[in-house]
């Protein structure tokens, strides 16, 4: 079963070249670049961000941090019921969210949505690529993927596991098993059918790996209705060189 990482409202200050391991967190949140910048790879992408920069996460999203010779300062605001559909984004004014959060999250929720602006989109090395390739398709094949890319499949596995913490492989399964999570919210089709969409290979299956992501049941998962309203954000777009 999953353990996760605690998140709540509120500012975080890393230190230089401080480096977080994989982690997981149960619920939605936004975090909000204040100073500093690092890099970020997780379950949406790799990302490598700066101040007025904003990283959202989904509910049992994964990721691990490096930080930069400036280490960072964050505001992080949970954001269950706000959707952006985007994983990163970027505002002109921090300042006034951070005011705002002072007082009331959901003011500065609020402000966060009126400033809110997409980042294009960048592919730093073929591990990026890769990730996108997994999200867009759950049923997509390693070796033909490596193949492709004239790539050993060695060479996929090691190259991606060094930026995401993780193997292709690993980072696929995770992908099929959110892809679940989203159609078992979203409609009330069979769940050995949502299994075969999902890219699994049967219903147990996608059992065991959603009950190993979040700690329940595709049946608890179905029934709750704060899962069916929470915001998922979805479809990384994002920018930056890499940090010195």
């Amino acid at each position: 079963m999953s353990s996760f990482t605690k998140i709540s409202n509120g500012r975080e200050r890393w230190s230089p070249y401080a480096y977080i391991g994989r982690h997981r967190h149960d619920r939605a949140y936004a975090a909000l670049i204040l100073s500093g910048s690092y890099e970020e790879s997780g379950s949406r992408g790799r990302f490598r961000v700066s101040p007025g920069d904003i990283l959202f996460h989904e509910a049992f999203d994964a990721h691990l941090d490096r930080f930069c010779r400036s280490g960072a300062q964050i505001l992080n605001l949970l954001v269950e019921g706000f959707s952006p559909g985007m994983s990163i984004g970027h505002i002109a004014d921090p300042d006034t969210v951070v005011r705002l959060a002072e007082r009331n999250t959901e003011e500065a929720v609020a402000q966060l949505r009126v400033q809110l602006r997409p980042i294009e989109r960048v592919y730093y090395e073929w591990q990026d690529v890769l990730a996108a390739d997994l999200l867009e398709d759950p049923h997509l094949s390693l070796d033909g993927w490596a193949w492709n890319h004239d790539l050993a499949p060695a060479t996929v596995s090691r190259g991606f596991r060094k930026v995401f913490g993780l193997t292709p492989a690993e980072f696929r399964l995770e992908t099929r098993t959110h892809r679940a999570l989203k159609m078992i919210a979203a409609n009330e089709a069979p769940l050995a059918s949502i299994a075969a969409m999902a890219g699994f290979a049967d219903q147990a299956h996608m059992s065991r790996a959603i009950r190993l992501l979040t700690g329940a049941t595709p049946g608890f998962w179905r029934r709750s209705n704060q899962f069916k309203t929470a915001a998922l954000p979805c479809g990384p777009n994002h920018g930056h060189e890499l940090c010195n």
